[in-house]
């Protein structure tokens, strides 16, 4: 008999640790429904609220990918004798230029540059920036991991279109331009644009070391700043890789600071043609009429493309053709020069001044600053 009871004593015990067992199991698992039942939910409700950004992600996404899938390797190309010998050394010239900006300058490591897209000489990608029509103040989108950024990407040129008539509307400026070349922050592998072997020595430099110091430093909702460093040292990290590789009395070198001289003379012109915009649009007052604030817009960009005609410049028509954008851009066109040049000098000044024109030194003491 008690033999018996401590039986049925060990068989309640056993019975009550299994009902406990699946009563905390059940729990389990009512538990893991719920939290995917909530991650669905929220990802509805981001769908229903940022449906447009959505589509708009999606939309790169697949024209990011469809250019990646079509890249083509460049040790496939560099065996094809249908591809031309010319255009097979503007590949081992991109090799170089990355090796030596990562060896020299610091640039962080990768796969990018390693394939080529064929773009038959069209435009793959419109950039789309804005900006207020009577103040120098930027169109800003949001997204992911990005943060605000003051142009919008399309693949898509009716998309791209559509976003232009909107911005439009609403009384913005606008421009529209295709770039040379764009940087994905290491989320792909970038592709050299078969485009970009059409450029000189010297530009194809800047445009790859530009692109990769993206990849190595970028700063959450600084546009600005992450433009004007890049080009920054874009510039600089062409100007002595084609040193390194050429020498000072080379034609790619001497080409080179021709070319720049240029751009920094019509940089610095369109910059301080801004600042005269901008105090156009601080004495205008609200009572004034569209017409006449249009009118002397007008008045002083006319000005402005005028004056390109007497800056001392190797390539005057080249320019003068350029600035005529103005007119139908407004804003958004003198906003370009902000956002890619306008703190140049500061960066020349601290880069010579602290670090004695050592490029490596420079971008190391960068990465040091906003990545700790």
């Amino acid at each position: 008999m008690k033999k018996l009871k401590i039986k049925c004593i060990k068989l309640i015990y056993v019975n009550l640790t299994a009902l406990n067992y699946l009563s905390n199991h059940a729990m389990l698992k009512k538990g893991i429904k719920l939290f995917f039942e909530i991650i669905f939910l929220l990802l509805i409700m981001f769908c229903l609220i940022w449906n447009n950004l959505v589509i708009y992600g999606i939309s790169q996404g697949i024209g990011q990918a469809t250019i990646i899938w079509k890249a083509e390797p460049i040790s496939i190309l560099l065996k094809d004798t249908s591809f031309s010998d010319s255009l097979k050394q503007k590949l081992l010239l991109i090799q170089e230029i990355k090796k030596y900006a990562v060896d020299s300058i610091g640039i962080k490591p990768s796969a990018n540059y390693s394939s080529v897209y064929n773009q038959d000489n069209k435009p793959i990608l419109f950039t789309v920036t804005a900006c207020e029509r009577y103040a120098f103040k930027a169109k800003e989108w949001w997204f992911p991991f990005l943060g605000n950024v003051s142009y919008k990407g399309f693949f898509n040129k009716k998309e791209a279109g559509k976003e232009i008539l909107l911005l439009r509307e609403k009384g913005y400026d606008v421009d529209v331009y295709s770039p040379s070349g764009w940087s994905t922050l290491g989320w792909f592998n970038d592709p050299i644009q078969s485009n970009m072997l059409k450029q000189s020595d010297g530009s194809i430099a800047d445009l790859i070391i530009h692109e990769l110091t993206h990849g190595t430093i970028y700063v959450k909702n600084d546009v600005t700043f992450n433009e004007n460093l890049a080009s920054f040292i874009g510039d600089k990290g062409a100007e002595k890789f084609l040193l390194f590789k050429y020498g000072m009395q080379s034609k790619p070198y001497l080409d080179y600071e021709e070319n720049k001289t240029d751009s920094k003379c019509f940089t610095n012109y369109m910059l301080k043609s801004k600042d005269r915009l901008d105090s156009l649009y601080q004495a205008l007052s609200k009572e004034q009429k569209e017409e006449i604030k249009k009118e002397k817009k007008k008045k002083i960009i006319m000005e402005i493309v005028l004056g390109v005609n007497r800056l001392p410049l190797f390539k005057k028509k080249n320019y003068f053709r350029y600035s005529l954008q103005a007119f139908r851009e407004g804003n958004a066109f003198f906003m370009a020069f902000t956002r890619y040049d306008s703190q140049y000098d500061l960066f020349e000044k601290e880069y010579r001044e602290h670090y004695k024109s050592y490029l490596r030194m420079y971008l190391s003491a960068m990465k040091k600053k906003y990545f700790r």
